[in-house]
């Protein structure tokens, strides 16, 4: 009875009945490895798309660089070619890969070399510390393309493959890091771009060989052996790093949100004020600035000894004097109020500053939604956003609900509003969003 589930279970996830014809698989990956033509067009067009959106800091523009970059089908020729054996195909991809990663790297350098603006914004920034996670997904995004490759239903996974494993933006944000002279952003941006790589070949290689595409030439068991401990070895040397970045994320991490409890706890410290506070989680550094009576030694001893309480007895502490009152004026009633008032007009503002934020942030959600909704769906052309307060009988204060009003230039099919409406609800974290199309 349990073997019988399993095999039930098993040919759900059967892939035979919808694979390719292996010769067309072959030279659709076989044509996709090839830079020459209409490819290297593409290539050099996705060079400067993503260059200009990390130099701008725009997320829209690099996903739409992601989504029209050619990188794919040399990996995938690697991978595919590793697993048949087939040297000829081997030594094409490898020759225009190595020539894509070189057009990339002068492109893009020739760029941010002339690009007036050269402040690395968070979209350089996070093309610069790979981890453990960035392997995850680089293979699994490579085990879905090459899947979608080998099957008659490829559907839309091949742009959602090109914008999870990010190929086009790594490369460039190294070739700002040659423009600029900040080998930290080269290193840490190639670092990336090799782990996307080796771990979208690594998943063509499996799946290649889980489907049992044919053997392409003549090749012992001894060279196979090599060439699967060769496999073995560069992932290693490459997954070794990750982990270890991956370790150190977690840490700072951890580190942060220990430390921001730290702070909530010592804000008040015998009629002393927290007036601004800074986290260092890589050098494991707390800055605090006081305001109020000069802090003693014993006192700024307290603050220390409290790091015991949220288990980070290793960290840096820091303590800064910010606005102060001599010890006579403290004993004034008058001053004291006015410290007093001081804090609780600070703490007001600091309310105040979150509260604008959190209208300005609703006021860009409508435009935000517009931006990431048109990479998929491009004959989305408006978005209307609010927030309404929904009044019901059975409830005394009413529910906010979001509004949001979509306006398109041609319909939109049923199957893709249902898509559309479920990825607003999780965007917005709200299961009553009220969705309209025009």
């Amino acid at each position: 009875m349990i073997v019988k589930i399993i095999r039930k279970i098993l040919h759900f996830f059967s892939l035979d009945s919808e694979l390719e014809n292996q010769d067309k698989v072959y030279d659709e990956i076989s044509k996709g490895a090839i830079f020459k033509g209409t490819n290297l067009w593409i290539l050099f067009f996705s060079i400067i798309v993503a260059s200009v959106g990390l130099n701008m800091n725009s997320t829209a523009v690099v996903i739409g660089a992601m989504l029209i970059s050619p990188l794919l089908g040399p990996i995938n020729g690697l991978g595919y070619s590793i697993a048949t054996y087939d040297t000829e195909l081997f030594r094409k991809s490898i020759k225009n890969f190595i020539f894509a990663i070189l057009v990339g790297l002068i492109g893009s350098t020739a760029y941010f070399a002339i690009s007036p603006i050269s402040t690395a914004h968070s979209e350089l920034l996070a093309r610069t510390s790979p981890t453990i996670y960035d392997v995850l997904i680089a293979l699994f995004g490579g085990l879905a393309g090459i899947v979608a490759i080998s099957s008659k239903h490829k559907g839309n996974v091949i742009p959602g493959v090109a914008i999870a494993t990010a190929l086009m933006p790594p490369l460039c944000t190294a070739g700002y890091g040659l423009a600029t002279g900040k080998l930290n952003f080269f290193f840490g941006a190639l670092y990336l771009f090799t782990i996307n790589t080796i771990f979208i070949a690594i998943a063509s290689v499996w799946i290649s060989r889980i489907l049992k595409f044919p053997i392409r030439s003549i090749i012992d068991e001894r060279k196979k052996r090599r060439i699967n401990r060769l496999i073995t070895l560069l992932i290693t040397i490459v997954l070794l790093p990750s982990i270890y970045f991956g370790y150190e994320l977690v840490k700072q991490e951890d580190f942060l949100q220990k430390a921001n409890n730290y702070v909530s706890n010592v804000s008040i410290i015998e009629g002393n004020y927290l007036l601004k506070s800074e986290i260092d989680a890589k050098s494991s550094k707390i800055i605090l600035v006081y305001g109020g009576t000069t802090l003693s030694e014993n006192q700024k001893n307290i603050i220390i000894k409290k790091l015991s309480d949220f288990n980070i007895e290793d960290a840096s502490v820091i303590i800064e004097q910010g606005l102060t009152f001599s010890s006579k004026d403290d004993r004034n009633t008058e001053l004291f109020k006015l410290r007093e008032q001081i804090y609780n007009l600070n703490t007001l503002l600091a309310k105040k500053d979150s509260e604008i934020d959190s209208i300005l942030n609703k006021q860009k959600m409508g435009l935000e939604i517009l931006n990431e909704v048109r990479t998929i769906f491009p004959q989305i052309n408006g978005c209307l956003y609010s927030e309404s307060l929904n009044y019901i009988d059975s409830l005394e204060a009413p529910q906010s609900i979001p509004v949001v009003i979509l306006s398109t230039d041609r319909k939109i099919r049923n199957d893709d509003k249902i898509k559309i409406n479920n990825w607003l609800r999780q965007k917005l974290k709200n299961d009553n969003v009220k969705i309209y199309y025009e």
